[in-house]
């Protein structure tokens, strides 16, 4: 029976097709790393209590979701360290953000003026030649819904950045961030 003529079977072909968009859809929806750059550094108070100095600076960071899903986030605190002592830290705001955007966060900082005095000559050493280098970490946790299921995440980001001590400059910075989804 050489000739037998095969019929098409549209249903067949309507579900080969619906898996193979839910398989590409399933590859895309890898979740992707968040990234986070530090645009500027803007001083808010600055009060000598002598001898102590207290800074309170706003950070304007710029957060990018590359993931196709919204997330939601709750608040935090980041740390910030000066030659490996804890400086201060900056305040996250729970809050959400959409799928594939981007937005600028603003993050209330304070430094602690008596870790800087402990760290006096370096501190004078890197206002002399304007270059300072401040690392920060943060824990961000939250949740991505997809479709009906909520996924929680966490996002370590570890950054160091060197600014102007003087003017605030952001001169450069690295920033690395992690994220684990938990598919429960």
């Amino acid at each position: 029976m050489m000739g037998k003529e095969v019929k098409w079977n549209w249903s067949s072909a309507i579900i080969g097709a619906a898996s193979a968009a839910a398989a590409s859809a399933l590859i895309s929806a890898k979740p992707k790393d968040p990234t986070f750059h530090v645009i500027s550094i803007s001083l808010t108070s600055f009060k000598l209590n002598l001898p102590v100095l207290d800074v309170e600076l706003i950070l304007t960071v710029h957060v990018t979701n590359p993931n196709i899903v919204p997330i939601h986030y709750s608040s935090t605190t980041m740390s910030i360290f000066y030659d490996g002592s804890l400086l201060g830290s900056a305040e996250v705001q729970a809050g959400s953000q959409g799928p594939q955007s981007c937005q600028l966060l603003r993050l209330p900082a304070r430094l602690d003026g008596v870790q800087l005095t402990h760290n006096a000559v370096k501190f004078l050493t890197d206002v002399a030649r304007r270059e300072m280098v401040l690392d920060a970490t943060v824990d961000i946790g939250g949740t991505a819904k997809v479709l009906w299921w909520q996924h929680k995440f966490m996002v370590r980001v570890d950054s160091r950045i060197t600014v102007d001590p003087v003017f605030l400059d952001v001169n450069d910075q690295k920033n690395a961030a992690e994220m684990e989804v938990s598919l429960i």
